[in-house]
């Protein structure tokens, strides 16, 4: 069955001055026995469906992006840094080999650039993303803000990203399972105790609240006195404006309207997100 190629710059150009293997166009087809995994792949777990589709395209067109790897030394060997799944896929679809670039990468290149492409493709759940950031904070001693550069998230998205590691376990199965979503998880993070977040856990599950209630359900908590209803009714223009601040923000935002003007807060949880959320709002 003769190999198919469909080339583009792809996450190799992400690699400064890395060795082509000598190949027409950067790419040379390799054993798939010879390709281990990437060991700093932060992703745990594929999605089932979505590789039995990918293997049948494999199937029918061959590997349409080639995978990055790097050699282990002299031996003949490579190791993954992108491209588990199509990897995977051609395992499952027959083929006895991948077209592949070779760059020389650092273990810390290996990782990012995995994290990399796994964000691009929204492939990873948020603890997963959550690892991957611990993993260049400590392991590398990268800081947040040269985190979010890599990986072109803001400084505050990855600092509330790497807080949800912080969560008890029954939390985190919660969200791996998708019993919550990340926003719940990250509103759970402002009561003070895990046995607080896992008893918040229970009422949410049982009540099925949504993230807005779960907002509300932590501020009762907490002993926070709700807000005042509004004097005039939220206006549907008012929530999508809410939802594009906390997008841009990284953050959790309440805008509320009055009959003239209204309110707006931005909260945080912690000095760096302070600091994070003033250097973005004063340079902007």
């Amino acid at each position: 069955m003769p190999q198919k190629s469909g080339l583009g710059r792809g996450l190799e150009a992400l690699i400064p001055g890395g060795d082509t293997a000598p190949a027409e166009g950067g790419v040379t087809y390799v054993p798939v026995g010879h390709i281990s995994p990437n060991p700093r792949q932060p992703r745990g777990d594929m999605d089932a469906e979505e590789l039995g589709e990918l293997t049948a395209s494999i199937r029918e067109h061959g590997v349409l992006q080639p995978l990055i790897v790097t050699p282990i030394e002299a031996s003949g060997q490579y190791t993954l840094i992108a491209g588990e799944r199509r990897l995977e896929a051609a395992k499952h679809a027959g083929l006895s080999s991948v077209p592949v670039i070779v760059r020389q990468a650092t273990d810390q290149q290996r990782l990012e650039l995995a994290l990399i492409e796994n964000v691009q493709r929204a492939d990873l759940s948020p603890l997963e993303e959550a690892e991957a950031y611990r993993q260049l904070a400590e392991d590398f001693s990268l800081s947040h803000e040269e985190i979010s550069l890599r990986v072109g998230k803001s400084r505050v998205a990855v600092t509330n990203t790497l807080r949800l590691l912080k969560l008890p376990d029954a939390v985190k199965n919660a969200l791996i399972e998708q019993r919550v979503s990340e926003g719940h998880a990250r509103a759970l993070l402002a009561l003070p105790t895990p046995e607080a977040q896992a008893a918040a856990l229970h009422t949410i599950l049982a009540r099925e609240l949504n993230v807005r209630q779960t907002e509300e359900l932590v501020r009762k908590l907490v002993g926070e006195r709700p807000p005042s209803a509004p004097k005039v009714a939220s206006l549907p223009e008012v929530a999508e404006l809410e939802e594009r601040l906390r997008t841009s923000l990284g953050t959790k935002v309440t805008l509320r309207a009055g009959r003239k003007g209204g309110t707006l807060t931005i909260h945080y949880y912690s000095d760096e997100e302070l600091d994070a959320l003033m250097a973005r709002l004063m340079k902007e």
